[in-house]
């Protein structure tokens, strides 16, 4: 599988709006970032900076006394749940990574343990259950969970216990600044740079009147606020655009549909999880769904999993946005060793660094203690000596060498805030068959502060 890669002009947020309608340049550049998020097709990508941070107002962890015990990653993942699809691709990251760690030597030269926990959704008691299995066992770091509203279900109980929660999916600008004593982190971007990717991609469309679907949940609410600021910034007033939060719970959403169709928008986003299939059935019904107006989707629900839950051909032309990095189809193939049954890659790799970026900061603490490993996490990311794998950093990190691991997701540079100050996006659309197909051009962005 090849890629294509274009355009590596800087867009400064002063000139946001130009960004947004779609500039663009011949210049190649092989750091360009384009990802799998399907088996066997490639995408376009926007990728975003920000110097958003809590500055000194973020929590900072406090070292732990010094522990060698061997290092415990468990996972808080979905193995059940609305985000069930996300769930095969980031425990098949989680578990290479481990393999790979311990090829290379373990952690304090012992090997690293993997505990596997199921994270379901906020129907149920599921992540709970697993936090507290997972802290009894004497797990210094969990991986997970995949969705924000999971993961403020947890936080507080991971954090006051002084582990490491480190998600590998989380984007709701919630987590920014969260009083989580310092051990919260996560690969993924925040969505205020999704919001623009997503803006950006809509206003290419042409769309001059839009509306928005978004669950009532701190992602969707979020990512909702943030597109309709960014939208509003591409120039498309503020009474063309209407913004409907539905219960992802519910048992119908032919109300917020009918709201959609009554405001007759020529752009539609949706922003869910598993309910969006229900949602874009309806839109189908009614005749606003994906053959009759632009619809566009985001991370929560670009799968391969949501053509599988809707009626032949019904996505066709849909596109959408997600957090996707270059891992390269040598990665991917490596993935499908963890797990032949692979689909999506969605977040395989933001499972994968969190795994290393934890092995790290405990070789460069000396410690297996959980306060430990999260006050080196952000500064085994940037400015010190470049390494790209486990086997590399590692002999650095035993010297006491200042290092900067750059994952399978390319550059990280964690702000204080314990987050990416980088995300890099995938544009993702659907064939008639249902299946995610490789759009046809790649952008870039850049947003400030």
């Amino acid at each position: 599988m090849s890629h294509r890669y274009l355009l590596r002009g800087t867009i400064a947020a002063a000139v946001s709006v130009m960004a947004i309608a779609g500039c663009s340049s011949d210049d190649s550049d092989d750091t360009a970032t384009t990802g799998g998020a399907t088996g066997a097709s490639a995408s376009s990508s926007t990728e975003a900076t920000t110097n958003t941070d809590c500055g000194e107002n973020a929590d900072k962890a406090t070292p732990g006394p010094v522990s060698t015990a061997p290092l415990k990653i468990g996972t808080l993942l979905p193995a059940t749940g609305s985000l069930a699809f996300l769930g095969p691709p980031e425990f098949a990251g989680v578990k290479l990574a481990v393999q790979d760690v311990n090829a290379a030597g373990g952690v304090l030269d012992q090997p690293v343990q993997q505990i596997d926990g199921d994270s379901g959704d906020t129907t149920t008691d599921t992540a709970n259950a697993t936090v507290d299995r997972e802290l009894a066992a004497g797990t210094q770091v969990i991986v997970g969970a995949a969705s924000s509203s999971v993961s403020l279900k947890v936080i507080d109980k991971i954090s006051n216990a002084g582990a490491v929660m480190f998600s590998p999916a989380n984007t709701s600008d919630e987590f920014t600044c969260y009083a989580d004593k310092g051990q919260y982190f996560r690969t993924a971007p925040a969505d205020t740079l999704q919001a623009q990717a997503l803006a950006q991609v809509m206003a290419e469309g042409g769309v001059q009147r839009v509306a928005i679907l978004a669950m009532n949940d701190p992602y969707g609410t979020g990512l909702a606020k943030n597109t309709v600021s960014d939208l509003e910034a591409a120039g498309i007033p503020a009474d063309q655009i209407k913004t409907i939060i539905y219960d992802p719970n519910a048992q119908s959403f032919n109300a917020e549909v009918d709201q959609v169709k009554n405001f007759n928008p020529d752009g539609i986003a949706v922003i869910g999880f598993e309910e969006s299939a229900k949602i874009i059935t309806r839109m189908n019904e009614v005749k606003i769904g994906p053959k009759d107006k632009l619809v566009f989707g985001v991370d929560g629900n670009m799968g391969n999993a949501l053509g599988e839950s809707v009626g032949p051909g019904i996505l066709e032309g849909m596109k959408g946005t997600t957090p996707l990095t270059n891992v390269g189809p040598q990665f991917e193939a490596r993935l499908k060793t963890a797990d032949p049954a692979l689909i999506d890659f969605n977040y395989a790799g933001e499972s994968y660094d969190a795994v290393v970026i934890s092995a790290l900061a405990a070789e460069v603490a000396k410690s297996t203690n959980g306060r430990s490993i999260a006050a080196n996490i952000n500064a085994v990311t940037e400015g010190g000596t470049k390494c790209k794998t486990f086997e590399e950093c590692l002999p650095l990190a035993k010297a006491g060498t200042d290092l900067d691991y750059d994952g399978v997701t390319g550059e990280l540079a964690f702000v204080t805030a314990g987050e990416p100050s980088v995300g890099s996006y995938g544009v993702l659309e659907f064939d008639g068959n249902n299946k995610l197909i490789a759009p046809v051009a790649d952008y870039k962005v850049v947003k400030g502060n």
